[in-house]
């Protein structure tokens, strides 16, 4: 978030006697720790000089501050950076000097002021915001609580109830609701902001408006007896909400014992559990994320090219079914006008049905207004032939899983469609080289693999075969990024990174409910662990037809290591599909709650007769730890083929992937990192015990071997673990 320059602040004394301390630090004047030392200098030096009257305190270029420099986290977690004392920020800079200082000052907010940046402008003795500012004490999404007082002087400013809820969901406000809640003094418009910021100073000082250090303040706290329900209502909540988590619950206790034993006391145990929480595995966690998502646009040999992304301006997509209808959604969400064809006219009025209902579920969710519908949808038009396909500059295509047929339909793109489009395919598990084998414009064929349902998820794959010109995957990560995805760029492979890495997933739950685990149990562990949802729930959700077809091809590309189990098929027969015939692994009533089914005993039981699989009582005594091990070791042993193979070009993109592809718990801080928060030694040496006990499902892969050999991590770049062989 900050640049490789140094931070710092600026004093300027106008004619009027007040003195303007400017936040630099861009691109968004983050505060490390250059900034903060020199914020309190420039502030020392106000309150000494004579010819300084009252304080303003602002940011420069139309931003006020973003917050603590989260650059910095790694060097305070490290032990590289020297900190400053507990609470040398929060009480020595910004409550004795800045608070305290016998000299009124006034934050001027434009922008943002989030985190560290509102906790300096809490201390100030009023605030005057843009209407479009954001404020909001976001810390929590780091797995850390406000550090710098805010837990202290939210809740005087606008209540506790309000304050626990800006900092527990870690959601803004803007510029005008900050002035209903009591958060900023005035609303103005950007251009006035210092000047009107400079007269409300002065007018502190000569008593016409209030001088009021918010530390104090004791208004806007609601009665103790309340104040207790509230505190007991938001730990309720929390528990519910994020049952793995203890810094929610942290953040609610700061707060109380502000409350309670007064706020000098709540600046103190805000600083020590701001210390311990920096330490912590979430918290670490939680900052590997924030930069890992932020470095996936990084590719080499691709980015670091000077390529500019070319303007895409009409985007074609083949199928309408439920993903392309949702690409659809997602890329005339973004202004992008669509062509979407079918093959008939009943197929065509549904797909663009299903667009209409994605919008209008947006209209009344009260994200959309009727006016901005009908215009999005106008953005939309659905033809049965190729002759509008003569002018769009990108083509995605998303038919069924069908090689004859996407080889037919990219050998009809070619001939339609204009030399510089790119031609994209959403395939999930076919091999590109495969689909675009009988064209001649291999260099634009690229894959845009989007998650289901495509206008939600944040995921986009980026799949590059060794033909794939460095231009196309430039554009592509610039549309990605206009849709708002997520995008990570990946090599060809059977399932690229997503799907081939979470295929055990899946596998190693058929072969341990086939030695005697009970499948609930199973969905339960893993639940509890932080998914989303159980593997089985999953093979329900995404229904059987599409588990089998993406098994197959794993099965058929990866016979070594893949666990055959006839458990879908057997319930097939018994005309089960999962959640949309209401039956699967388990049963689902109109509102689609699930609930167990006492006959899927009995496929398991003909699965296991078919598998020549005895029942093993260990395995029905597994513990909630060794259910996701042995669910969760296959999946990182493949994903460390997939980084060994270079499908991914770093080993926090599999991070990413499998956080905002499959669910994996964001404060694990993905796949790669989870695991190597236990150790390759620890990962090896258990799948090497089950491969010898279960079969070749288990086996560790030789990259697996080398780094828990040398004990060396497994996100190490793959070059770097070479060198040291």
């Amino acid at each position: 978030m900050a640049s490789g320059t140094k931070g710092r602040t600026t004093l300027e004394v106008g004619a009027d006697g007040v003195a303007i301390i400017t936040i630099i630090n861009p691109p968004v004047n983050s505060l490390s720790l250059d900034v903060l030392f020199s914020l309190k200098e420039n502030y020392e030096q106000a309150l000494r000089r004579d010819d300084v009257k009252a304080i303003v305190v602002t940011g420069a270029k139309g931003k006020f501050s973003g917050g603590f420099d989260i650059t910095s986290f790694g060097g305070l977690q490290g032990g590289q950076l020297a900190e400053p004392k507990p609470g040398y920020i929060s009480v020595e800079i910004l409550t004795d000097t800045v608070e305290g200082g016998r000299k009124p000052s006034v934050a001027a907010i434009d922008g943002l002021a989030l985190g560290g940046g509102l906790e300096v402008a809490m201390a100030c003795h009023a605030r005057i915001s843009a209407p479009s500012a954001q404020l909001g004490l976001p810390e929590l999404q780091l797995g850390l609580i406000p550090g710098f007082g805010g837990t202290q002087r939210l809740p005087r400013l606008v209540g506790l109830a309000k304050s626990l809820e800006m900092m527990l969901t870690s959601k803004p406000v803007k510029g005008e609701e900050a002035h209903s809640l009591g958060l900023v003094d005035a609303v103005v418009a950007p251009d006035q902001l210092v000047s009107i910021a400079r007269q409300w100073a002065l007018d502190i000082l000569e008593h016409r408006r209030p001088w009021v250090a918010t530390l104090y303040k004791t208004d806007k706290i609601e009665p103790l007896g309340e104040a207790r329900e509230i505190f007991k209502f938001a730990r309720a909540q929390a528990r519910k909400q994020a049952p793995n988590l203890t810094h929610p619950i942290v953040c609610i206790d700061v707060v109380e014992a502000g409350v309670v034993s007064g706020p000098r006391a709540g600046l103190q145990k805000e600083a020590e559990d701001f210390q311990k929480l920096l330490r912590s595995e979430t918290c670490k966690s939680l900052v590997h994320i924030f930069f890992a998502q932020r470095g996936t646009s990084k590719v080499p040999g691709v980015t670091d090219l000077g390529l500019a992304p070319r303007r895409v301006k009409k985007v074609a997509i083949l199928g309408g079914g439920l993903m392309g209808s949702g690409i659809a959604t997602a890329l005339i969400l973004s202004n992008y006008p669509v062509i979407l064809k079918e093959v008939n006219e009943k197929f065509l009025e549904a797909g663009i049905g299903r667009v209409r209902a994605n919008l209008q579920s947006r209209v009344k969710k009260g994200k959309m207004t009727q006016e901005k519908f009908e215009k999005t949808m106008s953005l939309l038009k659905g033809v049965l032939d190729y002759e509008s396909f003569k002018d769009v500059d990108m083509v995605i295509e998303a038919v069924i899983e069908n090689v004859s047929l996407k080889q037919q339909i990219f050998a009809d793109l070619e001939k339609y469609c204009l030399p510089h489009c790119i031609l994209a395919s959403n395939t999930s598990t076919i091999d590109l080289n495969l689909i675009g084998e009988r064209t001649n414009s291999k260099d634009r064929i690229v894959g845009a693999h989007f998650f289901s349902p495509a206008h939600v998820m944040p995921l986009l794959e980026i799949v590059r075969t060794n033909q794939t010109s460095p231009q196309v995957i430039v554009d592509l990560l610039d549309i990605g990024k206009k849709i708002k995805k997520t995008p990570i760029v990946v090599g060809n492979c059977t399932g690229f990174a997503v799907n081939r890495m979470f295929f055990p997933y899946t596998q190693a739950a058929f072969l341990l409910v086939e030695h005697g685990t009970d499948l609930y149990q199973i969905d339960r562990a893993i639940t509890k662990f932080g998914m989303p949802m159980g593997p089985f729930r999953l093979a329900d959700l995404v229904g059987f037809g599409v588990a089998i077809a993406t098994g197959t091809q794993f099965i058929e590309n990866f016979p070594e290591r893949t666990y055959k189990s006839m458990i879908i098929p057997i319930m097939q027969e018994d005309k089960r599909a999962g959640e949309t015939t209401r039956k699967g692994f388990y049963l689902y009533d109109e509102r689609r709650k699930a609930s167990p089914d006492p006959e899927v005993k009995k496929f398991i039981e003909k699965a296991r007769s078919m598998s020549g699989v005895a029942i093993n009582p260990k395995f029905a005594k597994l513990s909630e730890k060794d259910i996701v091990e042995m669910i969760f070791f296959p999946v990182v042993n493949e994903a460390c083929l997939v980084f060994a193979e270079g499908i991914a070009v770093k080993a926090a993109d599999l991070d990413i992937a499998s956080v905002m592809g499959m669910g994996f718990p964001v404060y694990r801080g993905g796949i790669m990192f989870w695991a190597d928060s236990l150790g390759s030694k620890y990962i090896y040496s258990r799948l090497e015990e089950w491969s010898s006990l279960y079969g070749e499902f288990f086996k560790p892969c030789a990259f697996l071997a080398e780094r828990a050999a040398r004990g060396a991590t497994l996100s190490a770049p793959v070059e770097q673990a070479k060198s040291k062989l």
